[in-house]
């Protein structure tokens, strides 16, 4: 086979694969035809002339002792000390014999049998290229049209030469697509099948899909000025991001709103509607929790291992707790912390000198300075 290498590194290029991987799919295919035509259980190499442009197949014979009964069961793949001596005066015992092979010597079948395990092996190494691509890319935002939607309202997305899906779990509760439709999601799980190739599994229910979001929205996000610290979501119905800036001239809540809300909202309606909650991060716990439970006004907290012991005004309960209690399940998956809510009574104007500590109504802003923030 005169300049095959011309012909495996013109697949390389048509393929995208670098050259010297697609060499080694060769090899491997001649080998495989060569055990497949030869000798099953004999042992091969390959050496590829690049001078010349075409390769060199050996077979390797192991020399064992006179009267060694494998001798007899595999005569292919061993041979006598005395027999190998014949051969080459200075061989010992263990070494290994090579003779070369020329697969043309077996006719059409085995040109047949080498154009099929090419073709396999070329294939299993886009798959391995296509695979490591698109797993590095687990965890960014990919788009494209929609191909289908079956019966269980599993939606499949045709991603560059992949086709990825989006299980029903992971759409937002109240979404539907249709066929033509271009979506977003972030790339959740990159699988491979033998039988069926690359399988790719978005999602538009992680947190993770919010974050990329807001950083592909927010400039101060994408250059880290401001850094998003942490988040929770329900999905299609309300979120909470809370969030540090690393300069002291960036607003970190304002910069993510963007004038007029324009920022946030363009966001919020990529998810379908989701009300997006902007918080400032603190890492003083019981400031962080009373920001999280905000509009509601906070008078103190008080941390217990995993347990956030919450004091407010009893006006200010609802609000804490929030329509179907989502407001409270947020803050609690935002700060990691079981939140328990402990009301006092309202008053208009609380005594600095003569109110009780559980009458003393204390904002954010004033736990921060009481924790020196």
């Amino acid at each position: 086979m005169e300049k095959i290498i011309d012909i495996i590194d013109s697949i390389a290029h048509e393929k995208g694969l670098p050259p010297e991987s697609a060499k080694e799919a060769f090899k491997t295919a001649v080998i495989q035809t060569a055990k497949r035509v030869i000798c099953e259980n004999c042992d091969f190499e390959v050496e590829i002339d690049e001078k010349h442009k075409h390769y060199n197949l050996y077979q390797k014979i192991t020399v064992v002792e006179n009267g060694d009964p494998r001798l007899v069961d595999e005569p292919d793949k061993y041979i006598s000390l005395e027999e190998a001596k014949e051969l080459d005066p200075d061989v010992e015992l263990g070494d290994e014999l090579t003779s070369e092979v020329n697969l043309e010597d077996y006719g059409r079948s085995a040109a047949a049998a080498l154009y099929h395990e090419i073709e396999y092996h070329i294939q299993r190494f886009v798959e391995e290229q296509m695979f490591n691509k698109y797993k590095a890319m687990i965890g960014t935002i990919v788009n494209g049209p929609v191909t289908r939607v079956d019966s269980e309202q599993n939606t499949y997305i045709e991603i560059d030469e992949v086709r990825a899906v989006l299980p029903k779990r992971n759409r937002i509760k109240g979404e539907s697509f249709r066929v033509g439709d271009t979506i977003k999601g972030i790339l959740r799980y990159v699988g491979i099948d033998k039988k069926f190739g690359i399988h790719l599994e978005i999602s538009r229910t992680m947190p993770k899909f919010l974050e990329e979001l807001l950083r592909q929205e927010v400039p101060e996000i994408a250059d880290g000025l401001v850094v998003i610290e942490k988040s929770a979501r329900i999905p299609g119905e309300r979120a909470k991001v809370a969030l540090t800036a690393t300069s002291p001239r960036v607003d970190p809540v304002g910069a993510t709103v963007g004038v007029r809300g324009v920022r946030i909202n363009a966001v919020s309606q990529e998810l379908h509607g989701e009300n997006i909650d902007c918080i400032e991060y603190s890492p003083i716990p019981e400031i962080f929790v009373a920001r999280a439970l905000s509009p509601a006004i906070i008078s103190s907290v008080k941390i217990e291992e995993d347990k956030a012991i919450v004091t407010l005004p009893s006006d200010q309960k609802s609000k804490a707790i929030g329509k179907s209690g989502i407001n409270i399940r947020l803050a609690s998956m935002l700060t990691g912390y079981q939140i328990e809510l402990n009301e006092i009574a309202s008053t208009s104007a609380p005594s600095a000198e003569g109110g009780t500590e559980e009458e003393a109504q204390i904002n954010p802003d004033a736990l921060k300075a009481l924790f020196g923030e």
